[in-house]
C-alpha cells in the first residue's frame, strides 16, 4: 500500500522586519497602471538620459571593463567624486581612502547605519523620512527615536531644540536629508549651525542623505555636510548618480567620510555587494569630466517646478513651500476630510493622477492633510495631469 503524501515542509520564520509589507511606492504605482492614471508618485524621471552617458557606458563594455572592479569602486570614479566636492563645497577627501562607490543610494544608507548602529544604539530619525531608514535600523538593531518637523509660512523646518532634547547617551548616529525627500525642504546655514552645536563636544556621528544635492532652488546654495568640516568629520555624506543623471535604474551612489569612518564602512559594503557595476562607474568617471550636467541641474528642475506650481495655483490645492528636490508637497482641507492614503487612492482612481501620502514617511502614519506629487516628468505629462487636477 503506497504512503500518503506528505508534502515538503517550509520552516517557519521569524521576520526580522515584521512591520514592513509592500509599500506605497508600490501600490500607488500599480493603482496607476491599473487605472491608466498619470504617476506622479514614485520618484523617478520619465525621461532619459543624455545619450553621451549611454555612450560612454557602451564604450567601456567594449573596452573590456567587465571584470570586477576594486571594492571601494573604480579609482578614476572616486578621483572624479573627490574633484566635484572639492570644486563645489571646499572640502578635499582622499579618493583612495574616503570615498566609496556603492550600490545606489539606499546601499549607502543602509550599509553606513549597520557599520556604525550596535543593538541598543539610538539613532534620531526627523519625519517625515525615506522609508530605508527604519528597516535599516532594525536590522542593525537600533532603537530610532523619531522627531517630527514642524509647518509654518516658510514650509517644513525642524525644530533643533525637539532634536536636541531628543540627543542621550545611547544617541549614536542622527540621519538628516538635505534637500529633503519628501518635503521639499532644505537646511540652510542657520540649521547646520544648530546641528553643529547639538554634536559639538559628543561621540555622535551623522548620517547626511544629500541625494538631491542639485536640485536646490531660487538662488540658495546646497548647505552640503562637505562644507562644514567641523560636521563633516563626523558623518557619512550620501548623494546618488541615478538622481543627478537621470539613471535611477543603475543604482549607482558614493558616500564621502573621514579615513576612519569609511574604513568601518567598506568592511560592510564588501560583504554586502562587494563591488558596484564596472563599465558603469567607468563611464560615469568619463561623464563627470564635464560638470555643466550637474552645474545646470538646479534651472532645469527650477522650471519643471514653476510649471508645475503655476498649474495648481488657481486649484483648491495649498502649495507649500518646494525650495528643493523634485516633489512638490500640497495641502488639501479645501477638497475633502478623507486621510492621505484614501485621498491619494482617490485622486489615482477617479481623478487618475497618482501620489503619495506624505503620511506613509511617518513610523506612526501621522496624518497633516498632505499628499507629494513628484514632477521629474516630462512636460507633456506634467501639462496632462495639471489637465486632471484643475477639474477638481
Amino acid at each position: 500500500m503506497n504512503s500518503p503524501y506528505i508534502p515538503p515542509l517550509t520552516p517557519t520564520l521569524q521576520s526580522r522586519l515584521p512591520a514592513v509589507g509592500t509599500t506605497i511606492f508600490t501600490r500607488m504605482s500599480t493603482l496607476a497602471a491599473e487605472h491608466g492614471a498619470v504617476n506622479l508618485g514614485q520618484g523617478f524621471p520619465d525621461f532619459d538620459c543624455e545619450a553621451k552617458l549611454v555612450d560612454m557606458v557602451s564604450e567601456a563594455m567594449r573596452a573590456g571593463h567587465n571584470q570586477y572592479p576594486m571594492m571601494p569602486g573604480v579609482p578614476a570614479l572616486r578621483e572624479a567624486i573627490a574633484q566635484k566636492i572639492a570644486a563645489l563645497y571646499g572640502r578635499a577627501y582622499d579618493a583612495a581612502s574616503e570615498i566609496t562607490v556603492t550600490s545606489g543610494a539606499t546601499e549607502a544608507l543602509t550599509t553606513a547605519i549597520l557599520c556604525c548602529v550596535h543593538p541598543g544604539d539610538e539613532v534620531i530619525v526627523i519625519e517625515p523620512a525615506y522609508d530605508s531608514y527604519l528597516p535599516a535600523i532594525a536590522l542593525a538593531g537600533g532603537v530610532p527615536v523619531t522627531v517630527s518637523m514642524e509647518v509654518g509660512p516658510q514650509g517644513y523646518f525642524v525644530p533643533w531644540d525637539k532634536v536636541s532634547a531628543a540627543v542621550g547617551a545611547r544617541t549614536r548616529l542622527i540621519i538628516i536629508n538635505s534637500p529633503h525627500n519628501p518635503t521639499g525642504s532644505i537646511l540652510r546655514r542657520a540649521d547646520i549651525d544648530a546641528l553643529a552645536d547639538i554634536v559639538r563636544g559628543s561621540n555622535v556621528l551623522i548620517l547626511s542623505d544629500e541625494v538631491y544635492e542639485h536640485m536646490v532652488y531660487d538662488g540658495a546654495p546646497h548647505e552640503s555636510l562637505c562644507r562644514h568640516a567641523e560636521l563633516a568629520a563626523r558623518s557619512f555624506v550620501v548623494s546618488s548618480f541615478g538622481k543627478t543623471y537621470h539613471v535611477t535604474g543603475w543604482k549607482v551612489g558614493y558616500v564621502a567620510a573621514p579615513a576612519a569612518l569609511s574604513a568601518e564602512f567598506r568592511k560592510v559594503h564588501q560583504y554586502n555587494v562587494f563591488t558596484v557595476n564596472t563599465p558603469m562607474q567607468h563611464g560615469l568617471a568619463n561623464y563627470m569630466a564635464d560638470p555643466a550636467p550637474y552645474l545646470d541641474l538646479p534651472a532645469f528642475y527650477q522650471r519643471k517646478r514653476d510649471l508645475f506650481r503655476d498649474g495648481l495655483r488657481g486649484s483648491r490645492f495649498e502649495l507649500l513651500p518646494a525650495d528643493g528636490t523634485y516633489f512638490q508637497c500640497v495641502r488639501y482641507e479645501a477638497i475633502s476630510t478623507a486621510t492621505e492614503t484614501a485621498f491619494a487612492e482617490w485622486l489615482t482612481s477617479d481623478i487618475k493622477v497618482a501620489a503619495i501620502p506624505v503620511s506613509a514617511f511617518y513610523q506612526q502614519g501621522k496624518e497633516s492633510g498632505i499628499v507629494r506629487f513628484c514632477f521629474a516628468k516630462q512636460d507633456e505629462t506634467l501639462q496632462l495631469a495639471l489637465e486632471r487636477l484643475a477639474r477638481i
